[in-house]
């Protein structure tokens, strides 16, 4: 009979990509994802992991493994949902997935007060890219995401996929001190032609707005630096090297030299809860979503100018 646990390593490196990532993912090592798929292949005498330069690739047995696996985990998760159900308290493992301002500025609290009211639910939170964040859930590699979009790309939610607004996050223009701009009580997207921008590399959501934005007002985006992090935004912001635009989640008290001014109109960026409809029943999703809900209005005023 094969192990479940076993199956459960090799399901989480195909979702992941690598033994490392799936490691992490399942709060294993990576020696031990190792040994569960080296006693796997020797169980099903069959290869399923083959070398690829430094990483791995599965094979056609080992996905084909992979994807009946995840249908066993799916009826586990059923059967475990209709206990919890029962019992009426949130209780087991729940891992969670979140984009890395909201795991710094919401997650904290949220983690804190769910161990606190409830002691028998274990969760374990993971820094995820938004946009991988749905398909994780929608294959069973995370129970709950914090997941965001734009009025420029709506997030979709797939079918077995249900879905929660949490908030909105405003986003600020962020000039040094001595730009122009500085003073002003808003500025319209038309007037930053010819600026200077400091932003998240292509392919990120951050990054698609502003250049659609404002491509739709008749300016093209001068883009001379980019990063990943927020804080480094900010950082060159200070230093006087360009704008930015910055979500206020997590964003933290603004350096000296750096001044925040409002775009009219706005924007706002909007914050979703995903689970898997098979799991909607599941206390310990309900009591999750719900508290991620209620610590909304306390992280998104946090910034707030």
């Amino acid at each position: 009979m094969l192990d479940l646990q076993r199956l459960r390593a090799l399901h989480a490196v195909s979702v992941h990509g690598t033994v490392g990532a799936a490691a992490a993912a399942l709060g294993y090592t990576p020696s031990a994802v190792s040994q569960q798929i080296a006693k796997l292949e020797r169980e099903t005498r069959t290869v399923l992991l083959e070398r690829r330069g430094r990483g791995v690739r599965l094979t056609e047995q080992a996905l084909q493994l992979a994807s009946t696996a995840q249908q066993l985990m799916a009826i586990v998760e059923r059967a475990e949902t209709e206990l919890e159900e029962r019992r009426g308290v949130p209780a087991g493992r729940l891992d969670l997935a979140a984009f890395a301002s909201a795991a710094r500025g919401l997650l904290p609290a949220v983690l804190a007060d769910l161990a606190v009211r409830h002691p028998a639910l274990d969760t374990r939170l993971t820094e995820v890219d938004p946009h991988l964040s749905v398909d994780l859930v929608a294959k069973g590699a995370v129970d709950v995401a914090v997941a965001h979009d734009w009025d420029i790309a709506r997030l979709p939610a797939p079918p077995g996929v249900e879905q929660a607004v949490i908030g909105d996050d405003l986003c600020d223009l962020l000039v040094p001190a001595g730009h122009p701009l500085a003073g002003r009580v808003s500025v319209r997207r038309e007037e930053l032609a010819g600026e200077r921008w400091i932003c998240q590399p292509p392919g990120r959501v951050c990054h698609d707005w502003l250049v659609r934005t404002l491509r739709a007002a008749g300016c093209e985006p001068h883009i001379v630096h980019q990063a990943d992090e927020n804080p480094t935004l900010v950082a060159l912001v200070a230093a006087g090297l360009g704008v930015a635009l910055i979500p206020r989640l997590g964003r933290g008290a603004l350096p000296d030299g750096v001044v925040e001014v409002p775009l009219d109109p706005m924007p706002v960026r909007r914050l979703y809860a995903l689970w898997r409809t098979g799991a909607a029943r599941r206390p310990a999703i309900a009591e999750t979503v719900r508290t991620l809900r209620s610590h909304w209005a306390s992280a998104s005023r946090h910034d707030a100018p």
